[in-house]
């Protein structure tokens, strides 16, 4: 009796929490579908000028139109050269952070580097970047690397530091060397960190990629944004913005879904 008393307890809170996440999505679509009625609207009456905010109806023929030409290609362009920066921000990240924890001299000496070079203006360094690596997609990918690669260093460096100081010293009284420490202690008390650095790595490498288009790109989402303010179709603009926020969320949806892949295997393995 007391078992099943607790299993029925058990379903209501299971249910109260499937109905809690339920009322939150309906909410969020609820909140979603009212904007998109209001911009309608007050666009149609002209209570909000068209011409400068546009419309959904003219988003939507806009985004028709575009599927029917070149919007796969100009996706398949950002979306390439958004991946390439992320992995290359990743690995290099990790791998200068794992130097630098390796090395507290020379963690010491980049510091004001690192904290400098964080808080430089990164479309400032755009000029130079197109002269040193030429007006292309390398551009492009660098300026990505500008953005994500030194909030990665830091962001994983500080958390491989943040490691429990108890369980390095017991290690270290065994014996263990710096790449056991690192290899057995460090690194699997950071998958979080790794998660987290690859959640901010993947927005801003998109951010970059897109500042990096804006200046030099002749195809990818920015391209289209830019060319839309150049030729004064808003209509472009907004569906282009449209386009790249749904992007940018199943971006980081794939983040998550990594992440949940990765935390069910480590419970299971």
């Amino acid at each position: 009796m007391h078992k099943a008393n607790i299993s029925e307890e058990r379903k209501k809170y299971l249910r109260s929490i499937l109905i809690k996440k339920v009322s939150i999505k309906l909410t969020q679509i609820a909140i979603i579908i009212a904007f998109i009625v209001a911009w309608e609207v007050l666009a149609k009456k002209e209570i909000i000028d068209s011409f400068i905010t546009s419309r959904p109806s003219r988003i939507l023929e806009t985004f028709i139109n575009l599927s029917r030409n070149q919007l796969l290609m100009h996706l398949g362009v950002t979306c390439k050269e958004t991946i390439i920066g992320f992995l290359l921000g990743t690995s290099i990240g990790i791998f200068v952070a794992i130097i630098l924890w390796w090395s507290d001299f020379l963690s010491k000496v980049a510091e004001p580097f690192l904290v400098v070079l964080n808080s430089l203006p990164k479309v400032a360094l755009g000029p130079i970047i197109i002269i040193w690596v030429g007006a292309g997609t390398g551009a492009i990918i660098v300026m990505g690397l500008a953005i994500s690669l030194i909030v990665t260093i830091m962001e994983i460096l500080n958390g491989f530091l943040e490691t429990d100081k108890e369980k390095i010293k017991m290690a270290q009284t065994f014996n263990c060397s710096k790449l056991q420490l690192l290899t057995k202690i460090v690194i699997p008390a950071n998958i979080s960190t790794f998660i987290n650095s690859l959640k901010i790595n993947i927005g801003l490498t998109l951010v970059g990629v897109i500042t990096g288009e804006f200046l030099v790109s002749k195809a990818g989402l920015g391209y289209l944004i830019v060319y839309g303010g150049q030729v004064f179709q808003l209509d472009l603009v907004m569906t282009g913005v449209i386009i790249l926020a749904t992007m940018a969320t199943v971006l980081y949806g794939s983040v998550v879904l990594i992440e949940k892949l990765l935390s069910r295997t480590h419970k299971f393995g």
